[in-house]
């Protein structure tokens, strides 16, 4: 019975929910499209190993190295995300365009768990500008290794290619329209149950007897405007031929 009450009142309100969820979805594919600037994510690979001064001739598999070199990592990460990191790229390569605070911003550090290879992204509003910071950090970061850690152990894997055509990663449109489409239903159901409550018209027998308390002995049923037209000619039609006939004809 309350599923049915439940189900009544957004029915009742249905023009309200599907009015929000279509303003809502509206807005949000406007502004999206509109505003939202698309952005691209560029990446280059690097791999901690040992130092170039090592023995050449030593093709052993130093456990112990390997270990060492990923315990690094996670010093490495933090050192390629510094104001000193950052300044120097900003320095050394005017031509990107960005402070750098920007670049912090757009720069993410990232590796696999027990494994020697860091990925350095970055995402920009330019494909292009986006490949070119990636190759720029890791150039800066390897020299700021040699000159802090006096260590040369890091090699580029790949550098990001400027001319590679990049799917934009974000805005997602379809993510964005089902993320308000589902926002947007539901708050208009929370809004249909909330008028309803505010709503303090009697509208049911059951409103009656749980407001007043005394059980309802008729009703009237709810005449259509047609019937009532219709009801209304006939009464006159009976009204008009019982009247008696008040013409006379004179001889």
């Amino acid at each position: 019975m309350e599923l049915q009450r439940y189900w009544g009142i957004v029915r009742k309100k249905l023009w309200l929910i599907a009015l929000m969820v279509i303003v809502s979805c509206t807005l949000v594919g406007y502004y999206t499209s509109h505003f939202v600037k698309p952005q691209y994510e560029a990446s280059t690979k690097l791999i901690v190993g040992q130092s170039k001064e090592a023995d050449p001739n030593n093709s052993t598999i130093d456990v112990g190295s390997i270990n060492s070199n990923i315990l690094l990592i996670k010093t490495y990460k933090e050192i390629i995300r510094t104001p000193r990191v950052m300044e120097k790229v900003v320095k050394e390569h005017p031509e990107l365009g960005v402070s750098a605070g920007e670049l912090a911003s757009k720069v993410s550090v990232s590796s696999i768990n027990d494994t020697q290879v860091m990925t350095i992204t970055v995402r920009d509003t330019s494909s292009e500008r986006a490949a070119n910071i990636a190759n720029a950090m890791s150039e800066v970061f390897r020299q700021e290794i040699r000159t802090l850690m006096k260590l040369d152990n890091i090699a580029v894997l790949n550098l990001a290619d400027p001319t590679q055509h990049r799917s934009q990663v974000s805005p997602n449109p379809a993510m964005n329209m089902m993320v308000t489409f589902v926002l947007a239903l539901m708050a208009g159901v929370v809004a249909a149950f909330i008028l309803d409550q505010l709503d303090n018209t009697v509208k049911t027998e059951e409103d009656v007897q749980a407001q007043f308390g005394i059980p309802v002995l008729a009703d009237i049923p709810k005449i259509k405007r047609s019937v009532k037209s219709t009801s209304g000619h006939n009464a006159q039609m009976k009204q008009l031929s019982g009247r008696k006939s008040n013409v006379s004809l004179d001889a």
